[in-house]
């Protein structure tokens, strides 16, 4: 039997969490972690509970619904963000901080079933129609290495081993062939700025991949993908302004 996904919602109004608790309750494959009545009490919900959905409202007292999705995307991006709000005028600054989708009260029982259902699919795996991917860069000639800053000191990477970087838990995690994972003091621009941009593209906010290295490209939310590469079960978030850049870039 699968294990259940564990969700947690954030709304300041009672009446709010009640619906949504109970249409959680309805969708098969899930369990309520926590409920947040403020945008505090939802990061530290986050914090220990590490959930793998979070419902949250635009409009939070302590800190509102975007700036918890930035703080959320910078501690694990692969969390997925479904804002649950009465006020439609916010949807493009919840798409800019890559939510899953964007839900307006008052809800249709099917509409928010189908957004969990959705999740659940994307979590669990099941794979939708790829999209065209890119073709493959030239190989590199010559092999550089990375240095990389921790607080045990310096590692050297092979900068063609690498397949993906991101950020994980405020920190940036390098995942390298043959399952080696590495983090790093440096920030996601940093490492950037160190890597060969012939190989390496900066798909998100929070991701850089190995354009050698990409499997398949996924729809995920509405205007956003799912990145498979080859050598590692860790996938990455495309935004659809980046994919276009991508398909500009081989074409």
């Amino acid at each position: 039997m699968a294990e259940l996904i564990r969700v947690v919602i954030a709304d300041d109004e009672e009446g709010m969490r009640l619906i949504e608790r109970k249409m959680i309750q309805r969708v098969d494959g899930y369990e309520l972690a926590g409920e947040a009545r403020d945008g505090i009490e939802l990061m530290t919900l986050v914090e220990s509970l590490h959930p793998q959905v979070v419902f949250l409202d635009v409009d939070m007292p302590g800190k509102t619904g975007v700036e918890c999705a930035r703080l959320i995307q910078d501690m694990d991006p692969s969390i997925i963000l479904i804002f649950a709000t009465a006020h439609d005028e916010y949807m493009g600054e919840a798409f800019s901080v890559y939510a899953f989708d964007y839900l307006v009260k008052p809800f249709r029982l099917d509409r928010v079933t189908q957004t969990l259902e959705r999740a659940r699919d994307r979590l669990r795996g099941v794979r939708e129609a790829p999209l065209p991917s890119p073709a493959k860069p030239s190989a590199r000639t010559a092999p550089s290495r990375l240095m990389l800053r921790h607080r045990e000191g310096v590692s050297f990477v092979s900068m063609e081993d690498i397949l993906l970087v991101q950020r994980e838990d405020r920190a940036t995690v390098l995942y390298t062939e043959g399952g080696g994972r590495y983090v790093t003091a440096d920030s996601l621009q940093e490492t950037e700025d160190k890597l060969d941009p012939s190989i390496f593209f900066r798909c998100h906010k929070s991701y850089i991949i190995n354009l050698n290295r990409i499997a398949s490209i996924t729809p995920y939310g509405r205007w956003t993908y799912i990145v498979k590469l080859e050598g590692t079960q860790h996938d990455a978030l495309i935004t659809h302004e980046k994919y276009e850049e991508l398909e500009k870039l081989f074409s």
